[in-house]
């Protein structure tokens, strides 16, 4: 594995670094030839802004991780990729697109707020006994070091899997977070086959027309694809984002209104687009949501054995014990946290994400 961190002056990229070689069996890997994009006009400024963001506090350098070009620095990991690297060297978007190439390369972003930012510059700069400069002259070198047209590295946090937002004034409760969140769990890297489905499933959701809802499904059986599935008008009606559907576009509340509804949910379509005999025993369905009441009675018809989601609905209950007297398995499905996560909070100094909905 090899985790690639990224991001903005002082947001702590080598703490993190830090963190993971000396308490989690991370090892080092550097580019000897550090093509730094020049962030400040002033060249004396500019080296200042380097050496601070280089620094590596305790991390050894060993000559044998140190590599000439990118090229040298892949070839070298596929041949260790079960041991566990990290590197800062991620400048441009020709390294970052060689390295996201790998199957075993984890792009990871690191933020924090400018202030804050800002603060750390300044109290590294009085360590090293210069004078640090204006909070409005940092959010200039910011600016460039983030979004310039020609050196921006927003390229490269945008290409993020993992974004972490570092808002964390002690190494403590960093650390803490970083502990509980395993930037180590493999399976960042590759989906299981949960994740995997569920991906499509959510994939499948983004063409449903439903003005309510969007909803997505997958049906698998022995690890393969059966049939997919939207929630929408049946075909040759008008889509309901057109108004096909008078109960979804007159807005009311979840769950009222039913019986008027003329859109086909995305289960449904699933198990339509299938047929009860390429279902057979064995199959599991994905699904966005909790299936409803409708669906899950359609579900112990054609022989479903495990319905997996993702989402809880306003009739969890009432549909899983259905289910459970059907003899299928309910499962929710927890994915490891990617996205956007806070690696502290006023509350509480474990982490937490934001989910989109």
């Amino acid at each position: 594995m090899l985790v690639g961190l990224c991001g903005g002056i002082c947001s702590g990229k080598h703490a993190i670094a830090e963190f993971l070689i000396q308490q989690q069996g991370f090892q080092l890997l550097e580019l000897s030839n550090k093509s730094y994009p020049q962030i400040a006009n002033d060249s004396d400024d500019d080296l200042r802004l380097q050496a601070s963001e280089i620094r590596k506090r305790g991390i050894a350098h060993s000559p044998e991780f140190v590599f000439e070009n990118v090229e040298l620095l892949v070839d070298f990991v596929t041949k260790r990729w079960q041991e566990c690297w990290v590197t800062t060297d991620i400048w441009d978007g020709a390294t970052l697109d060689r390295l996201l190439q790998r199957p075993f390369f984890l792009l990871v972003s690191v933020d924090a707020p400018v202030s804050l930012r800002w603060k750390r510059f300044t109290d590294r700069c009085w360590r090293r006994q210069l004078d640090p400069p204006a909070l409005e002259q940092f959010v200039l070198w910011n600016d460039r070091h983030l979004y310039d047209r020609r050196i921006g590295r927003a390229y490269l946090t945008d290409q993020a899997q993992v974004k972490l937002f570092n808002s964390s004034s002690s190494l403590e409760e960093l650390h803490s977070a970083l502990k509980a969140l395993n930037l180590a769990d493999e399976q960042r890297l590759r989906p299981n086959w949960d994740q995997y489905f569920m991906q499509l499933a959510s994939l499948a959701a983004q063409r449903s027309n439903c003005m309510k809802r969007r909803v997505g499904c997958v049906l698998v059986r022995e690890r393969r694809v059966i049939s997919t599935g939207y929630n929408g008008t049946p075909r040759h009606l008008k889509n309901c984002n057109e108004g096909g559907c008078p109960r979804c576009n007159s807005g009311e509340g979840g769950g009222a209104g039913l019986s008027t509804c003329l859109c086909i949910h995305a289960e449904e379509n699933a198990l339509l687009e299938a047929g009860r005999e390429r279902i057979r025993e064995g199959a599991i369905l994905y699904c966005d949501t909790c299936p409803c009441l409708t669906c899950t009675v359609k579900i112990a018809q054609v022989g479903i054995s495990e319905v997996v989601y993702s989402q809880g609905y306003n009739m969890d209950r009432d549909s899983a014990a259905i289910l459970e007297a059907a003899g299928i398995r309910l499962r929710r499905f927890s994915p490891p946290r990617n996205g956007l996560i806070y690696l502290q909070s006023q509350e509480n100094t474990e982490p937490f994400d934001i989910e989109a909905e």
